[in-house]
């Protein structure tokens, strides 16, 4: 029989990834141990059997959908190459100002199969990790900013 907190926790835990088959089907036949394993009497043993094989038969069918549920969370890591060398691609032709505009990031995404938002990212981390603006065009965006100011007084 389950006891406490800690030792639900572990029956959940076991339910959910021990027993869970690739196919969300449910082994029943696998041997699932919760709590501490100290060793207490045969019949506490055979109560948290008892209880697994009942949790098991009424959520067994849900556990495949929990584990995928689970995985979904995890960080998916890179981009797919093809994606990433389209991306590339814009970079190279753009490389002096690469920034997207709108229908840019709309066609990116089309042609890559990514989100809007991981075309977004891919660029901010791009430019962060890889782009240095030119002396000249600090230069003269500096031109502009200072001629602006003097032009209004």
């Amino acid at each position: 029989m389950v006891k406490s907190l800690s030792d639900w926790v572990g029956v959940r835990s076991n339910l959910c990834f021990v027993g869970a088959r690739d196919d969300g089907g449910v082994s029943s036949d696998e041997d699932f141990s919760a709590g501490d394993g100290d060793g207490q009497d045969g019949q506490l043993k055979g109560e948290d059997r008892e209880l697994k094989d009942r949790l098991l038969r009424k959520f067994g069918s849900h556990i495949g959908t929990l584990k995928l549920e689970f995985s979904k969370k995890k960080k998916k890591g890179k981009l797919p190459k093809e994606a990433r060398q389209t991306l590339l691609q814009w970079w190279n032709v753009h490389y002096k100002w690469p920034y997207p505009t709108e229908a840019d990031k709309i066609e990116l995404a089309k042609s890559t199969g990514l989100d809007q938002k991981q075309i977004n990212n891919w660029f901010i981390n791009q430019r962060k990790r890889h782009w240095k603006p030119s002396e000249n065009m600090q230069f003269s965006m500096m031109e502009n900013l200072t001629g602006r100011f003097l032009a209004e007084e």
